[in-house]
């Protein structure tokens, strides 16, 4: 027997080792599928094409290479230049996406003399897509440049590489039993952080629950949360509410500045920052975040790992969670952000929801009317774009929308059949007449005032007695032929006369009776009983309360759109609910200044007739002369904006005016 152990072994432990080791994303894993299909097969040279369109024509495929392996410089960026045989590698890669098989293209000599002396072969081989994946998915083809080698050896290479292809299933089923742990362990996560925030009070007792849970489950050491304040990202601050094992949070520590620095960080690019930054073969997106002010909030600590991840509910960021954890053994790395961003994906809705119930019911109300809006005009830029729909359909309001301008006239109500008394002569008065006070209701012809006629009673009898002397001398200046005497005696006679039927014209007069029927309005006399009075003094005020008439005042800016016959209505200080309406019945062509302005006045009727008779019987008894209010007169339509703006427009004529 020969021992042969000493021959070369062709080493497929370590093949299917690095195939089936731990790749976190799909480019790890095929650039190292590639390498080792490379150097298998003993490539030159190994291309990783992205074919966009593989159910397409040849014509319609667009190959585009994504990595380049060589023996000599391993994984190397896209280069065309650098592909060989760049037009044969491009025509196998097309009918290898089209076909999804394996196709073998030999290299012609640049001569095409010597057919049987080729320059080699370009294998291009799919790699087998995982069940599920879309059909519109870009296939990926792996182009090799092999050297010239006999039949026998190339279907040996074939086989080999298409053995190898094959682990890709075996790597697709690797990362969906990674993604199903995955998920399992932060619903695990989820479940048990809402239990705990359902049994706190409030949703700050919710969110320092949350980041206590966190902590003690994750062996973190120490967890921050933050929520923005106001509405989208675009308009919201993030600040701090809780931090593991803290109470209370002082803003004016160097601390929370730093934790909320970091956290807007995170909320600007709406992903995970984790800083020390990860390699790009661990995970793309980790590796290319910012991370400037995550790097401050870790430089007090070498060995600190910091990490945040957006808390997301749908397409809009509500706040984020900003973990820390030092020491060379620190369980933080990119598995755990991972499995910490899918549990607060699940925990940031119950998490809204608390920080909704703790907030005022006009505030709730707001949001609330964002989130219907966000589904009427997008999640994107709400309230703005809101806020043009209000503003558009204010101008077209405004602009096409007319309404009745009415003009604005405080007035007071007035009697038009009013009477003064006022005394006959001046006297004393003695007495009132029965039921005569202010308020009072009398009838025509009523006794009012009774004046004292004792001392017209006396003059009268000295009138008389002055009157029968000069009539005397009168008659015995006309016996004795004395004319002087008897014209002088004749005109005394005559004067006494006069004065007589003056003072029975007063004893007539000495009873004052009411002009008409109505009520007393104005005059208090019971106090004056047996005072003096002088003559043509006004004593009371009797008015007719069935027939009044309402004066206006209008401004001098606005009398020139009142006319008579306008019709309008009325609103009285007692009763500002109802509505009398009036017309005017005439405009008094003449204006005066009243409180610091030219006013004109107005005068016109109630409209009882146009009122229902009930109601009209109702005001007809409650309405009184001296009522005041304000009177609004209807001048035709015109639009909003018009009326917004007439004031402003006419003061500006009147400065721009020259």
């Amino acid at each position: 027997m020969i021992d042969l152990t000493k021959m070369k072994a062709p080493g497929w432990q370590r093949v299917v080792g690095e195939l089936t080791s731990h790749a976190p994303d799909d480019r790890t894993f095929l650039a190292k599928l590639t390498a080792v299909v490379g150097q298998v097969s003993g490539a030159r040279q190994a291309v990783l094409f992205g074919v966009e369109n593989p159910s397409g024509a040849e014509a319609e495929l667009e190959p585009r290479p994504l990595l380049i392996w060589t023996p000599t410089g391993g994984i190397e960026a896209p280069n065309a230049a650098e592909i060989d045989s760049a037009h044969d590698v491009l025509s196998a890669t097309r009918s290898a996406a089209s076909s999804g098989q394996t196709r073998v293209f030999g290299i012609e000599p640049p001569d095409g003399i010597y057919e049987d002396q080729g320059q080699g072969y370009v294998v291009a081989g799919c790699v087998p897509q995982p069940q599920g994946t879309p059909a519109n998915a870009p296939t990926q083809v792996i182009a090799l440049s092999l050297e010239q080698r006999s039949k026998q050896a190339l279907q040996t290479t074939l086989a080999l590489i298409e053995v190898l292809l094959g682990y890709s299933h075996g790597h697709a089923l690797a990362q969906a039993l990674r993604r199903t742990q995955s998920t399992t362990a932060a619903l695990d996560l989820a479940t048990r952080l809402i239990g705990a925030i359902n049994q706190s009070p409030g949703f700050k007792g919710a969110s320092i629950q949350l980041a206590n849970d966190l902590s003690r489950q994750l062996s973190l050491d120490r967890v921050a949360i933050g929520w923005v304040k106001g509405v989208g990202k675009s308009s919201g601050v993030i600040r701090v509410v809780a931090i593991s094992d803290t109470e209370q949070i002082d803003r004016r520590m160097d601390m929370v500045r730093a934790l909320e620095g970091a956290m807007d960080e995170c909320l600007d690019q709406e992903q995970a920052v984790m800083h020390p930054a990860p390699d790009e073969r661990e995970d793309v997106l980790l590796s290319q975040a910012i991370t400037h002010e995550h790097r401050k909030l870790a430089s007090s600590d070498a060995s600190l790992r910091v990490a945040s991840v957006p808390l997301r509910d749908g397409d809009e960021v509500v706040g984020v969670v900003t973990v820390e954890r030092a020491g060379e053994e620190s369980p933080l790395d990119v598995r755990v952000v991972e499995w910490l961003q899918a549990a607060m994906d699940l925990v940031t809705p119950v998490m809204k929801v608390r920080r909704s119930d703790d907030r005022f019911l006009a505030t709730r109300a707001w949001g609330s009317t964002v989130k219907a809006g966000a589904w009427f005009v997008g999640p994107k830029h709400t309230v703005w774009k809101l806020v043009g729909i209000l503003l558009l359909a204010l101008i077209l309001t405004v602009t096409f929308v007319k309404l009745p301008y009415k003009v604005d006239a405080p007035f007071e109500l007035q009697s038009r059949a009013q009477r003064v008394v006022s005394a006959p002569f001046a006297g004393v008065i003695e007495r009132l007449g029965e039921g005569v006070a202010k308020g009072g209701e009398i009838n025509k012809g009523d006794l009012l005032i009774q004046m004292r006629t004792t001392e017209v009673a006396l003059a009268m009898e000295q009138a008389i007695a002055q009157r029968i002397q000069a009539q005397a001398r009168a008659d015995a200046a006309m016996e004795a032929g004395d004319t002087f005497e008897r014209t002088q005696a004749e005109a005394e006679v005559r004067g006494l006369i006069a004065r007589i039927d003056q003072l029975n014209y007063n004893l007539e007069r000495a009873q004052i009776r009411a002009p008409i029927d109505g009520v007393i309005v104005d005059g208090e006399l019971e106090r004056r009983i047996g005072s003096t009075i002088e003559l043509g003094e006004a004593m009371m005020v009797i008015a007719q309360l069935q027939d009044l008439e309402f004066v206006g005042r209008v401004d001098d800016r606005d009398i020139s759109y009142v006319r008579e016959g306008m019709s309008g209505a009325l609103a009285r200080k007692s009763r500002p609910g109802e509505r009398i309406p009036i017309t005017v019945d005439r405009v008094v062509p003449l204006g005066r200044p009243e409180e610091g302005a030219n006013v004109f006045e107005i005068r016109g009727s109630i409209d009882f007739d146009a009122m229902d008779p009930e109601l009209a019987d109702d005001f007809r008894a409650s309405l009184r002369p001296g009522m005041e209010g304000t009177a609004k007169l209807e001048t035709g339509d015109h639009s909003i904006a018009w009326i917004l703006s007439r004031r402003i427009r006419d003061t500006l004529r009147m400065w721009l005016w020259f």
